[in-house]
Order: C-alpha cells, then structure tokens, then sequence
C-alpha cells in the first residue's frame, strides 16, 4: 500500500508594533504622548493570563474536597450514567461525580433502526444535565486528558478531580494500528470516509447521510475479529440496510466480510434472513480475515479474496476505551494476561492490583476460561453499574459484598416491511470450582412478535437510567 504523507501546518504569527521614542524620554514626555505599552525585562516572568473563573486549565483544581468521600465516573455510557444514578440511591452519602466528553446521551444499541428511520433521533438521545439534578450528582462535560492513580487523580480539560472510588466506563477504541500500524493518515482517512459508527459520535451521522445517498454498488461491511462490541449488531445492521435497499429498489449489494468461520450469535436466525429475504441482497464471506485495506483505492486484500467497494462501513478491531489506557488497567504485552482489555476481577470488577478502581461494560476483559469474556453490549453494562455501585455501597457501609452476576438480552430487528425479530439471551451462574458459566438461549425465529418486545426493552432500560 502507497504510504501518504500528512502535509506539513502552517503557523500563523503576530508582528508587533516596536514604540516610537527613545530609552531616554521623560516620563513627563512619555505621559504626554499618551499611554504606551510597557516593555516587560527579559528577567522579569510575564504576567499570569486571567481567565474567568469557569474556564479552568488542567493544572486547577476543579472541584474541591468536601466532607463526603468521593467516586469519580469516567465515562457516562450505558455504564457510567447508570452507575452515577445508582450510587446516589445505595451510598447517599457519597459524592458522585460523572466526567463526559459529549454534551448530550447518544445510544449505540437501537442505532442501527436509527439509520434506515425505524426510529427518530429523539429515542437515542437522552439529557445528561436533567437526569444529574434529579439525583443530585455532578455531571462534568469536560475531555479527560490523564487519569493518575498514584495521585488518585483524574485529570481533564478543566482542571484535576480527586477521588476515593474510581469507575472506569470507557466502552471501546477502534484499534486501527492493527490495519496500518503508525499510518495515522490511513487510518484518519478510513474513519473519516467509511466509519464503523460503533461509538456515538458524528460516525453516525455521516453513516446515516452516506447510506441515504447511496445509489447502487458493492458496499463492504467489515466486522471486527472476536471480542467486539455486540456481536450480533453488524448482522443486524447488514438486514436493515438490505431491506432499505429493497424497498427503495437500490441496485446495491451488501458484503460482509466476516473474520470468524460462521454467523454467530443467532446464526440459524441471521442466515435465514440473508438466504430468504436477502438472496440477490447480501453476500456473506467467512474466514475474510483483513490483511490490506486502502481507503483511497477503495480496496480490501483478505484471506478469502479481494474485494473492490463503491462504499463500506470498515470496522476495525475494537479494544477497550483510550480511558482504560490512560489508567493502566489493560495489561502491558508480555504480562501473561490477554491484551487489549482491562485485567479485572472476574467477579468483582477491580482492578486485579487495585480494589478502588472499578471497570465496568465493554472494556472488561477475560473472565472466565469457559466463554472468555461477557458480551460487549449495553445491557451488561447497565447490569455492570448497578453492581459496582452495590459493591461500593457495602464496602461504605464496612461490609464486604457478595459477588452479583449480571445477565443479557439482546434484540435484533432482521426486517422493515413487515417489522419482524430474533433475539439472545445470556445467563450466567459460578460452578463449584468458582469459574464463571454462561448460558446461552438463541431465538432464531424470525417473527414480528419480537420488535415490540425491543422497543419495550429499550424504554424500560432508559427509564432505569435517566427517569
């Protein structure tokens, strides 16, 4: 692949104007020839720059401490404003504060209806400010820039926030240096032209656009290698675009390119569908583990072929959120621990080497040697932070708690016209030699029955979060 060279900034300077006068003017002249700016020695230090007092700098101290202990949220997904909300219920007398890049609540699970007008934008979006003033939390939009445990300090955009609890819920990073190691212009290219809209930013909204101009052509879906962020999703994602092109009468074709050996979760349910309504529709490529893609060209090289696109959603591998880097809980290569992910208690969540530190929802990693780690979806991470804030409750309260499985449900909407559904369920339970077990129920099934179920899944998980 050709390497493309970023092309060099430019920087923009001021010239200043030097005064008139000689060194040796009166101060009486000088007065009468109105004021001049004075000139600061090169040994005296510069004046500090005022700022208003709600524009920090990360070296302040955002947010002294009170009396109260004080559990620091980094992150407020599906885990994090749920964690904040039941914290506030189980240890009222703790401090909750939630750090959030974004200004409002845009949810990933439901998105894929979301981009063929299934549902309107107003069902993802929830209002951060409203839900922190209900339960009395403080809710931070800032960027946080260094979490520094030796310190017990978050660092962000605004200024340092102390803390006595830390949850991490950083949900998941593209790893692209998988595809194109150092490349940054490679990858900046992949993800500004075909983005994998898997973590709630603009990538939607581009996607969204994209598929509503789209004429006709090969379009390419990529889908990450195991673990990913809820795995059935892209299927789902590949038959809702499917059935807008058939019902728009688009001249497209969906690719899915497929690092595993066979559709799975709900693979009966999944080839079904591709095979019954989606025949002329979506072709689904197995073993399609990527080994070249170039954005420019429009090209990707794999192990089952390669395959030239009019348009694709390139998903990169995932792994867990830049935060659970930034906090050093993914274990460093050559630790003896799977990479990628955050190194955690199995059944409580700590960090392995700090019990003040929590990691809740997709960025958890291994947990047990029988499945590997829990699906990487929102309901688990919901379920994620209501535990952790009973775990911290206990601990306050001078108890140690008991461990608390989560569970997981997961719907997935195969067809528009008419709405039709299949879904997966996952159970989990501690054997006798206290290694975690799942179990797993797939409803293949394709049916109408299941969509309203969805839906009512979705507004009782958002009420739990935000009502």
């Amino acid at each position: 692949m050709t390497q493309h060279d970023t092309p060099p900034g430019t920087v923009s300077r001021r010239r200043f104007i030097k005064a008139v006068g000689g060194l040796a003017a009166s101060a009486a002249g000088a007065a009468a020839a109105g004021p001049v700016l004075a000139q600061a020695s090169a040994t005296e230090p510069a004046p500090a720059r005022t700022l208003p007092f709600l524009i920090g700098r990360s070296s302040d101290t955002l947010l002294a401490r009170g009396k109260s202990r004080r559990v620091v949220i980094c992150g407020g997904g599906w885990g994090g404003v749920t964690a904040a909300k039941y914290l506030r219920q189980y240890a009222p007398d703790l401090e909750v504060v939630l750090l959030e890049r974004n200004p409002v609540f845009f949810s990933c699970p439901m998105s894929n209806k979301w981009l063929v007008d299934q549902v309107d934008v107003q069902f993802l979006t929830h209002d951060y400010l409203a839900v922190s003033e209900k339960y009395d939390y403080r809710f931070i939009q800032t960027e946080i820039l260094e979490i520094e445990r030796d310190r017990k300090t978050v660092v962000t955009a605004a200024g340092s926030v102390s803390y006595d609890y830390l949850i991490l819920a950083p949900g998941i990073r593209y790893n692209y240096e998988a595809w194109f190691a150092n490349d940054r212009r490679m990858a900046e290219a992949t993800r500004a032209r075909f983005p994998a809209a898997y973590i709630p930013n603009a990538e939607h909204f581009h996607l969204k656009n994209a598929l509503h101009a789209f004429k006709g052509g090969d379009l390419v879906m990529t889908l990450p290698p195991p673990p990913q962020r809820c795995p059935p999703s892209p299927y789902e994602r590949a038959c809702l675009i499917a059935s807008m092109f058939k019902q728009k009468k688009i001249p497209g074709r969906i690719i899915i390119l497929d690092h595993k050996d066979g559709v799975r979760p709900i693979g009966p349910g999944f080839r079904a569908a591709f095979e019954e309504l989606y025949k002329d529709i979506i072709t689904y490529v197995p073993n399609a583990r990527i080994e070249e893609i170039d954005p420019f060209k429009k090209e990707i090289r794999t192990e089952a072929g390669d395959f030239r696109f009019d348009h694709a959603i390139l998903m990169a591998p995932h792994q867990a959120g830049d935060l659970a880097w930034k906090a050093g809980v993914v274990p460093a290569p050559g630790s003896g621990r799977p990479g990628g992910w955050a190194d955690v208690d199995p059944l409580f969540l700590h960090d392995r080497n700090d019990k003040d530190v929590y990691v809740i929802g997709d960025a958890v990693g291994f947990v047990s040697p029988q499945f590997a780690f829990y699906p990487k979806a929102g309901h688990v991470a919901n379920r994620h932070a209501r535990i952790v804030a009973r775990y911290i409750a206990e601990r306050e309260a001078g108890r140690e708690p008991d461990y608390i499985l989560p569970d997981n449900l997961c719907y997935m909407m195969v067809n528009t016209a008419p709405q039709e559904g299949i879904s997966v369920q996952f159970d989990y339970r501690v054997n006798a030699e206290g290694i975690i077990e799942q179990s797993q129920m797939d409803f293949n099934e394709r049916t109408p029955a299941t969509v309203p179920e969805d839906f009512n899944w979705a507004r009782l998980i958002y009420e739990d979060m935000f009502t």
